[in-house]
């Protein structure tokens, strides 16, 4: 007879945090061969049926472990410290509720870029030089097994991750009685790419600039509404995480560089949603303000900040812990506004994407030598084309529903 564990999903959050709460250590945490990250018990007969796998894993849970969308408190935010703002993706909120996290005595438990694997990878600061590397958003899976692993639970701890990363962490750190010890963050997010695509993308980068030290998300120097840009750095001697704080938030020597209004192929592909974890567009029950955490951010889309370019955070607060941080901040680092949770949401993700159904072809072209602008040349386009009909019908709805 089979043993009741992870093992009985095909697919899954892949959030990692099953290995850490694992009492006999069998769950290992891989690259599955359609680029996501997941669980894997490479020996079953050492499991002991404790069960703790599947009550902790937000996957295999239909509700929210902590969710308080009425109880949400909203607010437009961003540091006060210009050159954070501009190091950040949009307001620097994140950095800055850290970097307060630190001041207080609290781990910090974020995500960097690592060049040498090449990927995303959760880490433990507990200095805030130590956690500079977590400036800017990574849009790949991050690795994060490992780093919540070493999380001393008895201990101080601020966490942030992706909304399934973070409801998973609260059925363990609730489980094991210790969320008092933490401040949980997450973000709005709008799906996990595979790793087939940023290996592809990243491959045919490096082929132009040499290996690079250095990687940035939604670079900012040409404004946050069109932030959209991938830079690259193959100079080694620019990346310096622990000089200082002005160091790491210094302009980088770009040498690659390509806006999405120019066709960036990650950003097409990936926002395109053609290659998202399957859960993604099944299974995601984290949007606009279902959350585990106690406090989400993201960027201030929508009308009411399209004519502010510096960078501007939506924040929502769900609990206590996350109002009095917010507190703490606009008394001292940040400036906050109370808006409406409509408006904090504005722009955002209301569902999971919707699955193309080119979406198979396109993991195959990615396993395959094809080039990433033919595969959008071919795929992207068929599938644009296909469904050009029903947006066309859509908008002839909307007139004859206005009208009448």
């Amino acid at each position: 007879m089979g043993k009741d564990n992870i093992s009985r999903f095909d697919h899954c959050y892949g959030c990692g945090v099953c290995v850490a709460v694992c009492p006999v250590k069998i769950i290992s945490f891989k690259e599955n061969e359609m680029g996501f990250y997941s669980p894997c018990i490479e020996n079953q007969e050492k499991c002991i049926n404790c069960g703790l796998c599947l009550k902790i894993c937000a996957f295999n849970h239909e509700e929210v472990s902590n969710d308080s969308e009425k109880d949400s408190r909203a607010y437009a935010a961003h540091s006060n410290n210009e050159i954070v703002r501009q190091r950040c993706s949009s307001g620097g909120i994140g950095f800055e509720i850290g970097k307060i996290m630190i001041e207080q005595g609290y781990k910090a438990c974020g995500v960097r870029y690592n060049p040498e694997l090449r990927r995303a990878e959760h880490f433990i600061a507990e200095t805030l030089e130590e956690f500079q590397p977590s400036v800017g958003s990574k849009y790949i899976p991050s690795f994060s097994a490992e780093a919540f692993s070493r999380i001393n639970k008895k201990e101080k701890n601020f966490v942030t991750g992706t909304p399934c990363q973070i409801d998973s962490f609260r059925r363990m750190i609730r489980h094991f009685k210790v969320e008092d010890n933490f401040v949980l963050m997450d973000f709005f997010c709008h799906g996990v790419p595979s790793l087939l695509l940023w290996n592809k993308y990243l491959s045919e980068v490096e082929s132009r600039i040499g290996q690079s030290t250095f990687i940035s998300w939604r670079n900012k120097t040409t404004g946050w509404h069109d932030s959209w840009a991938m830079c690259a750095d193959a100079d080694a001697d620019s990346l310096d995480w622990h000089n200082s704080y002005n160091l790491n938030i210094r302009e980088k020597k770009s040498l690659y560089q390509s806006r999405m209004t120019e066709g960036d192929l990650f950003y097409k592909i990936f926002l395109g949603n053609y290659c998202l974890n399957e859960c993604c567009y099944k299974d995601c029950k984290y949007k606009l303000c279902h959350s585990a955490a106690d406090i989400r951010i993201g960027d201030l889309w929508g009308k009411t900040y399209a004519g502010e370019n510096k960078g501007t955070s939506a924040v929502l607060s769900f609990t206590s812990k996350g109002t009095e941080i917010i507190e703490e901040l606009s008394s001292t680092s940040c400036s906050f506004e109370q808006i409406l949770p409509s408006v904090a949401t504005e722009g955002q993700m209301a569902r999971p994407a919707n699955s193309p159904w080119v979406k198979s072809f396109i993991f195959n072209s990615l396993k395959s030598k094809i080039s990433l602008e033919s595969i959008a040349d071919r795929w992207c386009r068929i599938y644009q084309l296909s469904i050009i009909p029903k947006r066309a019908f859509n908008k002839f709805k909307r007139i004859i529903r206005n009208k009448s």
